[in-house]
């Protein structure tokens, strides 16, 4: 985040067509009034983390595809200003079909700074890879233009089966909520675990989806007369401070543990261990940004035990050590 002299100026880029539910994601998530809710706000004088603004290649109004006109809030020039800038996903166009880039859209790119942050949403991903920002990393885009996308630009490490892929200057989603995602893992990132749980209480909206969890989900509401594996989610949720294991959880849902694999994994398109661990990662970072517990003690009630296990997946998960972890996050608060 930039230093609290200012706030971190982020410039949502709308192109022609561009998909109408995803360019009001970045000011819902991440506008000033997106943060009130429950927010305590800066302190007097202070400016809000967030300025967005909405621009266009040549100032005027794009059609979006929903068929009505978007207008620009400022004018292009933001781009240059930007700490972070947000292309949100395009319905159709020559760098979808073709991978071609209009010159006046290179142009405008290319004013930005080299420390800007670049965030893409479903097909916004095409654009970042005709500008070059992906060549030979990991990528993703919706599941259905994952393969144009690799065939477009072969550079490009294409993962369809993810909800978003952070490299730290350049970020790329799938579609639609996928970008909800995108954007709480950047408030997450920028401001914390408690801020992102606020904004997306707000919204109501899941708090936390890994970003290498799978798009597609084959049953993601339990057919009529099932129960489903959400009660097991809300009983281990509640006692991640105690040793749980797959029988525990199948227990609470009344399947077998065969079943309760099966249907946990349809539901939610990852292992109850995977999501048993990101649960438990995710309570601990919020003991560690919101409390002054020992590293112990925040090992014992996120369920990792001991404070090596509690190391080795906090590590895992955002390559720092708890201490390491709560200083970072102190210092970025402060």
């Amino acid at each position: 985040m930039t230093p609290p002299t200012r706030p971190h100026r982020v410039a949502v880029l709308a192109l022609r067509r561009v998909v109408a539910f995803e360019l009001g994601l970045p000011h819902r998530f991440l506008a000033a009034s997106a943060l009130d809710p429950g927010w305590p706000g800066p302190p007097t004088g202070a400016p809000k983390p967030y300025e967005v603004s909405m621009c266009t290649v040549d100032d005027g109004p794009v059609l979006t595809s929903a068929g009505f006109a978007a207008l620009p809030t400022h004018p292009n020039t933001v781009v240059a200003e930007a700490d972070t800038i947000i292309v949100p996903g395009i319905s159709s166009g020559p760098v979808v079909t073709r991978g071609e880039l209009p010159a006046g859209l290179v142009e405008l790119a290319a004013t930005a700074r080299p420390e800007a942050r670049w965030l893409s949403i479903c097909t916004g991903a095409f654009v970042l890879a005709a500008l070059g920002m992906l060549d030979g990393r990991e990528a993703t885009t919706h599941w259905m233009h994952s393969d144009r996308l690799a065939e477009l630009f072969p550079a490009v490490r294409v993962t369809p089966d993810v909800l978003y892929v952070d490299h730290g200057d350049v970020l790329t989603s799938a579609g639609n909520a996928a970008g909800i995602d995108l954007l709480l893992h950047l408030l997450r990132s920028d401001l914390g675990t408690e801020v992102a749980n606020r904004v997306a209480r707000g919204a109501v909206v899941a708090p936390w989806r890994a970003g290498g969890q799978a798009q597609f989900i084959e049953r993601p509401v339990p057919e009529e007369l099932e129960a489903g594996t959400g009660p097991a989610r809300a009983w281990a949720l509640a006692h991640l401070a105690e040793p749980i294991g797959l029988a525990d959880m199948a227990r609470q849902a009344g399947m077998s543990v065969r079943t309760f694999t099966r249907r946990f994994r349809e539901e939610t398109g990852e292992t109850a261990g995977a999501w048993l661990i990101r649960a438990r990662v995710d309570r601990a970072r919020h003991l560690l940004e919101s409390t002054d517990l020992p590293v112990e003690r925040v090992a014992h009630d996120a369920g990792f035990g001991t404070t090596a296990s509690l190391r080795q997946h906090l590590g895992a998960a955002v390559g720092l050590s708890p201490l390491a972890y709560r200083r970072t996050y102190r210092a970025e608060s402060a």
